[in-house]
């Protein structure tokens, strides 16, 4: 009880938000999916959860929602807190494993160990889960290839459905960071980490699993149809301090509008509960070759690629005759594969240095 006031409020200011929302966007066209993450929403009771689940249904049209997914760390989870989740209508986890090995996690500065990576594979299928994805992370400095091939090797040996795997990222402002600075860790360099990525979709690959984004595995009809709608450009709400909203009306609208909300918590409360207002901090409205450069950049991390007759058609971006220098050298180089049904995509090499590639094909 004394866990459900503490969370009272911002389930309050979290509803109101839905509201606010609901009411402008909630009939304009259906809800596909859910997702509950960014941050640690497994910390909160099943009751507030439900509240939240039952106030986007009121405002929403979820008839025809697929997915409803949250996300889990392995350091909150037991089975009757995880089957609450699947009576009260989740049936997808995300599940922030990192790694299967002590030292990995120290290094992360993970709250959970080992054993509880181990158990939260059990108790997500135990619980009825037959959908979930994990977090790996590889290019640790003390990681070896070895122990990196056994995190891959556990998690397909468990037939875990879906595989986030991500390199790790030395990002401004981190303990991570400082540390680097001063010397006290050498990051994994640049080839190391490419001779990683090449190994990580080498194996999961001759597993079964389809690498069908940059960092993402799926076994056959376990893609994460959340991401799968972002990645093509669809409409967003996001909820929640720090959440981010993107719209347009009728693709491809110029009006196409992206927000952001605050991310200080009770700056979010204050504003929805005191003044019945949306924490939005940041709104801008973007240009025509934002939304194709934005467009361009999303669908080349897919391995279905980047449609040229779609974004020429519904974009107006004819980038087969804009760059069609850029593309015979990308060819040439063995970055993309040869264009088939309108279709450019990515090699492994190419995904390898995705994002300066992509740079080469935007549309000035």
């Amino acid at each position: 009880m004394t866990t459900n006031r503490l969370f009272e409020p911002f389930t309050d200011a979290l509803i109101l938000e839905i509201e606010h929302q609901g009411r402008k966007y909630g009939k304009k066209e259906r809800i596909n999916t859910l997702y509950f993450g960014g941050g640690t929403p497994s910390l909160m009771p099943l009751a507030q959860l439900s509240r939240v689940l039952e106030a986007v249904g009121r405002w929403f049209d979820i008839s025809e929602v697929a997915e409803t997914t949250i996300e889990v760390n392995p350091d909150d989870l037991n089975l009757p807190y995880l089957q609450g989740l699947r009576d009260i209508g989740f049936d997808r986890l995300s599940i922030g494993i990192q790694s299967f090995h002590e030292a990995d996690l120290q290094f992360l500065g993970r709250a959970h160990n080992q054993k509880q990576a181990y158990e939260s594979l059990y108790m997500a299928r135990k619980s009825g889960f037959d959908n979930f994805s994990i977090d790996l992370i590889y290019g640790l400095p003390h990681q070896s290839l070895a122990d990196w091939e056994h995190n891959l090797e556990i998690a397909t040996k468990q037939e875990v459905p879906h595989i986030s795997a991500y390199s790790l990222t030395v990002e401004a402002g981190t303990v991570l960071n400082k540390k680097v600075q001063k010397g006290q860790i050498i990051p994994t360099d640049e080839a190391d980490m490419g001779s990683l990525f090449g190994f990580t979709a080498g194996y999961l690959t001759r597993m079964q699993y389809e690498h069908y984004e940059i960092s993402n595995y799926a076994r056959l009809g376990f893609r994460s149809q959340h991401n799968q709608r972002y990645w093509t450009h669809e409409n967003y709400i996001g909820f929640g301090p720090s959440a981010h909203s993107f719209w347009w009306e009728q693709p491809p609208s110029v009006h196409v509008h992206r927000w952001a909300n605050v991310r200080n918590l009770q700056q979010y409360q204050n504003q929805l509960i005191q003044k019945y207002a949306l924490p939005i901090a940041e709104h801008d409205r973007l240009t025509a070759q934002e939304v194709i450069n934005e467009h361009v950049m999303l669908r080349l991390r897919t391995d279905d690629g980047l449609d040229l007759s779609h974004l020429e058609h519904h974009y107006g971006y004819d980038l087969l005759m804009e760059k069609l220098d850029e593309i015979a050298w990308l060819e040439a180089e063995s970055f993309i594969y040869p264009i088939k049904k309108h279709r450019l995509r990515l090699s492994l090499k190419g995904k390898l240095v995705c994002d300066a590639l992509t740079q080469r094909l935007l549309k000035n």
